[in-house]
């Protein structure tokens, strides 16, 4: 397999971008993550990548963030969660399974604690994954950064936006590359 990303086997999972995590978050950089997570999840969309997202704990973390949900579609699986790695969630990974699509593309919060442990966990379950770090973030930079660098060391792949978009479409003479290329500029 292509250790680039491609439409047929990928699949975008957003974690935990929720009301109250989202708050806690430097604003300039909250706004960048979900700014980023809308360009994935509108190519996505596009492109027919399929999407899951997790909340954690919504009764007491709130809802996905307005800006999220207004970009979602009815094929979007939502699973609610309590465990910080979204493979805790049997829900979560019966959803990936019936999709059979091996590469999984990670965005949300925090870092380093629901991205790392899902990111290494999936890894060594065989997926290959890619962390879009300017569609990741945690409340501090250093813990950010700490994770980051496990979860390259971990095997995880750390991306970013444009890379992962223009993986999926390849080529400027796809029929979505006009679209995807304003979500960027």
């Amino acid at each position: 397999m292509s250790s680039l990303c491609s439409t047929e086997s990928s699949q975008l999972v957003i974690i935990d971008i929720q009301d109250r995590l989202a708050s806690a978050m430097p604003k300039k950089i909250i706004e960048r993550v979900i700014s980023n997570t809308n360009i994935l999840l509108e190519s996505a969309q596009l492109l027919d990548v399929a999407v899951i997202r997790s909340e954690q704990y919504p009764k007491g973390l709130g809802d996905t963030r307005q800006e999220i949900q207004e970009q979602l579609n009815d094929k979007t699986v939502c699973i609610e969660k309590t465990c910080f790695a979204c493979t805790g969630s049997a829900d979560f990974t019966n959803s990936l399974s019936k999709q059979r699509r091996p590469q999984i593309i990670l965005a949300g919060i925090e870092t380093h604690v629901c991205v790392l442990q899902t990111a290494i966990e999936l890894a060594e379950d065989g997926f290959q994954v890619y962390v879009v770090e300017d569609a990741v973030c945690s409340r501090n930079k250093h813990n950010h950064k700490n994770a980051v660098m496990r979860m390259r060391d971990a095997g995880v792949v750390i991306t970013n936006t444009e890379s992962v978009v223009f993986e999926w479409l390849r080529d400027a003479s796809h029929e979505h590359f006009k679209a995807i290329a304003k979500l960027v500029k």
